[in-house]
């Protein structure tokens, strides 16, 4: 290792710390601007692990992916924790730094949307906001073409020998996944049964772990905003607080919340 590496080379702080650039006098920018860099870095992280999570699952390699779940729950944990951070932040002090946010707006995170595609939460729809910067553009289509990490877990229940439909093995991975009874089924016998499918059980679980943080980020997400700037319209042109109640709705793993009730 070379001698000339510091703790601000190695982790190229200089330019880190030098990537906040309010656009005002007010004193809030640098919360506003903070909070939303280092949800990006956590993001950036989390693609990270699922990606690789995903290449284990599809090897039936599913040890070393339940670590790389389980690290990005954590890191969906800091996720969460930052909007306890923001909502310090009054209607009057947001009121400062919005005329200088232009049309600009979190609905535009790149890393966000592949992370919602990794998934399964996948609307082809969603990249029309990001053609300005063709290479995120592509990046997002050809996400849309590979198995999400759902449909990869749902690949491996049918190799393992769980009996799932053709129709639901072959469908458009473009496409949001529907909720299929079959599937519901297999995962039902793998949760009355989890000596018998542990390691298949434990996937389960990580998974819901998944969903539960993304859900509870999405939940900070609506009280923060409602908090900070009531019913008004998203920077970007979103509703707002209920376009974020709507998507609250919206399940990445159907059949591992219904199979709850047909336990």
């Amino acid at each position: 290792m070379s001698s000339d590496v510091t703790y601000s080379s190695y982790l190229d702080l200089d330019r880190i710390l030098a990537a906040q650039h309010p656009a005002s006098d007010a004193h809030d920018e640098m919360l506003f601007i903070i909070v939303h860099q280092a949800s990006e870095l956590w993001l950036k992280l989390c693609l990270h692990e699922l990606l690789e999570a995903r290449e284990c699952i599809r090897e039936d390699r599913l040890r070393p992916s339940f670590k790389m779940l389980a690290r990005v729950a954590r890191a969906q944990g800091q996720l969460i924790q930052s909007w306890d951070v923001l909502s310090t932040m009054t209607p009057h002090d947001y009121s400062t730094i919005r005329p200088h946010l232009g049309g600009s707006s979190g609905f535009q995170s790149a890393q966000y949307r592949m992370m919602e595609f990794l998934l399964g939460g996948r609307n082809p729809d969603m990249i029309t906001m990001h053609e300005a910067t063709p290479e995120v553009a592509a990046g997002l289509r050809e996400e849309l073409a590979r198995k999400s990490i759902y449909a990869e877990a749902i690949d491996l229940l049918a190799r393992r020998g769980f009996d799932i439909p053709a129709e639901v093995l072959d469908r458009d991975h473009a496409a949001t996944w529907e909720h299929s009874p079959a599937v519901e089924a297999a995962w039902a016998k793998i949760y009355r049964d989890p000596k018998e499918y542990w390691d298949l059980y434990e996937l389960a679980e990580k998974l819901v772990d998944l969903e539960y943080h993304f859900q509870r980020w999405r939940f900070g997400h609506l009280k923060t905003v409602e908090r900070i700037i009531g019913f008004k319209k998203g920077t970007g042109g979103t509703p707002g607080v209920p376009y974020l109640a709507g998507v609250l709705k919206a399940a990445f793993f159907p059949e591992l919340l219904s199979v709850r009730t047909a336990l």
